[in-house]
C-alpha cells in the first residue's frame, strides 16, 4: 500500500505527513487495519524499540470543578456518583505514589481538579513533590493542575517536578462546543509556560466525543507543532450525569486507526493509551501496544482501569517489556534537547497523560491525562441514544479511601 509505505519512511526520517495522508489513514477500511498497525508498529519500534512505560495516577483533589468540560466526571453541574475529596496530604500522595511504583510505574502524574492552581496550590503541590521524590528514588514526576499562571510552572519545576500535562483534548474549531469557561488558547498558552520553564510538556488529546476526521487531524497536527515530549490519547469514557453520557462512537477499530494516525503524524514522542482504553479497545488493547509506548498501570482518576498484574500480563503476552527505571524513555535527539535545556531529572526524557479524565486521567478545569474514567467490562455496541451504565466501574479505593490502591 503506497500510503502506508510513504507514511513509514516519513516516520523513520521524522518528517510530517500531509494532512490529506493522516486522513486517508482514518479513512482506512477493517480488511485493512492490520496492515496499518503494521506500519505504524515499524515506526514505533524505530524510535522505541519493544519498551512499554508505565505511569500511575494519583488523584490529589476530586470532583467540585468550577469548569464546564462536557466530557468529565467532576465538571461544575456533573451528576456522577464518584469520589469527592479534597486535597490528599503529602504522605497520603506518596504513600498512593508508592504503589504505583512498586507495581512498574516510572511516571507518577499528581492531577488536581479545578481551574488552576492558587500560589497556596503550588506550595502545597510542591510539599507533595519533594516528599514523593525522597520516598521514592528515581521516579519521574508529572503534574497536572489546570491552568498556570506565571512563574506557577518554575516553582513547580524547582519543588522537583519533571514534567507538566495540559491536553488539547480537541480540534481549535470545535473547542468552544466541549468547554465554555476557558478557551483553547489558555490550553495552548499553559503547554507553552511548562515548556519555556523547562518543564518536560505533556499534551493529548480525547477521542470520541463527537469530533469529525478533520478535528482529529487538526488537534494531532497542533500537537505537533506545540512538540510536547508525551501526547497521550484518550477516549471519552460516557460517564452518566455528564452532558456526553449517551456518545459512544467509538469502535476498536477506529481506535487503532486513531492511534496508529498519532504515531505518524508524531513519531518519535511518547504516546500514550490512556484513559478509555478497557472501555473501546476491549480485547484488542494488545494490538496497542503496537502503536503507543506508554500505558497507565490500574486506575483512573475517578474510574477503575483493568487490574494492575492484567496489564503486566497484556504487555508480557503481546511480547513487550516494560520500560527500567533507568533506561531514557526518548529518542537521544529529544532526551540531548530536554538535558540541553536543564528540564527535568536525569533519565526523564518522558511525560505524563490523560483524558478528562483521561490520561493522566482527565479533569476538568486542569485538562490533565487521562479522563478518569475507565471500564472493564467488554460492552456490545451501544444504541447511540441510551447510556451505558454498565461499563463505568467508578473508582472507590485508592486515593482518597481507605482501601488498597489497584496496581
Amino acid at each position: 500500500m503506497d500510503l502506508l509505505n510513504t507514511l513509514v519512511d516519513k516516520g523513520l526520517r521524522r518528517e510530517l505527513p500531509t494532512r490529506e495522508e493522516a486522513l486517508a489513514v482514518l479513512a482506512t477500511s477493517d480488511d485493512e487495519l492490520l496492515d496499518v498497525v503494521a506500519a505504524a508498529g515499524r515506526v514505533r519500534r524505530q524510535w522505541f524499540g519493544r519498551r512499554v512505560k508505565l505511569n500511575y495516577l494519583v488523584n490529589l483533589k476530586s470532583g467540585l470543578c468550577p469548569e464546564d468540560c462536557s466530557y468529565c466526571s467532576q465538571r461544575l453541574g456533573s451528576k456522577a456518583d464518584i469520589l469527592k475529596y479534597t486535597w490528599l496530604k503529602p504522605d497520603e500522595a506518596s504513600k498512593a505514589a508508592a504503589a504505583g511504583v512498586a507495581g512498574g510505574a516510572k511516571r507518577v502524574c499528581l492531577v488536581a481538579s479545578g481551574r488552576g492552581p492558587t500560589d497556596r496550590d503550588i506550595a502545597r503541590v510542591s510539599e507533595t513533590i519533594e516528599t514523593i521524590k525522597e520516598q521514592n528514588e528515581g521516579v519521574e514526576v508529572c503534574a497536572c493542575l489546570g491552568l498556570l499562571s506565571d512563574g506557577q510552572a518554575e516553582r513547580l519545576r524547582a519543588a522537583g517536578a519533571d514534567a507538566y500535562n495540559h491536553n488539547l483534548n480537541t480540534s481549535e474549531g470545535t473547542y468552544g462546543d466541549i468547554t465554555t469557561t476557558h478557551t483553547y488558547q489558555d490550553r495552548v498558552d499553559t503547554v507553552t509556560k511548562a515548556h519555556d520553564a523547562g518543564l518536560s510538556a505533556c499534551s493529548g488529546l480525547i477521542a470520541g466525543m463527537g469530533e469529525s476526521d478533520e478535528d482529529l487531524v487538526d488537534v494531532v497536527f497542533a500537537l505537533r507543532a506545540l512538540d510536547p515530549d508525551s501526547v497521550p490519547v484518550n477516549f471519552l469514557i460516557p460517564f452518566e450525569g455528564t452532558p456526553l453520557a449517551k456518545e459512544w462512537n467509538l469502535t476498536p477499530q477506529r481506535c487503532l486507526r486513531i492511534l496508529a494516525m498519532t504515531r505518524f503524524v508524531c513519531p518519535d514522542v511518547e504516546v500514550r493509551l490512556a484513559g478509555g482504553r478497557e472501555v473501546h479497545l476491549r480485547s484488542m488493547q494488545p494490538l496497542a501496544l503496537h502503536l503507543v509506548n506508554s500505558i497507565f498501570l490500574g486506575d483512573y482518576l475517578t474510574s477503575e482501569g483493568q487490574a494492575g498484574q492484567a496489564d503486566l500480563d497484556m504487555i508480557a503476552d503481546a511480547g513487550f517489556e516494560v520500560e527500567g527505571a533507568g533506561t531514557t524513555t526518548l529518542p537521544e535527539h529529544r532526551a540531548d534537547a530536554i538535558a540541553a535545556a536543564g528540564c527535568g531529572s536525569a533519565p526523564v526524557g518522558a511525560s505524563c497523560g490523560s483524558h478528562a479524565e483521561s490520561a493522566c486521567g482527565s479533569h476538568a478545569g486542569g485538562g490533565c491525562g487521562p479522563c478518569g474514567e475507565s471500564a472493564s467490562a467488554a460492552p456490545e455496541q451501544a444504541p447511540a441514544d441510551q447510556a451505558r451504565t454498565d461499563l463505568v466501574s467508578v473508582r472507590r479505593r485508592g486515593a482518597g479511601t481507605d482501601l488498597a490502591p489497584n496496581a
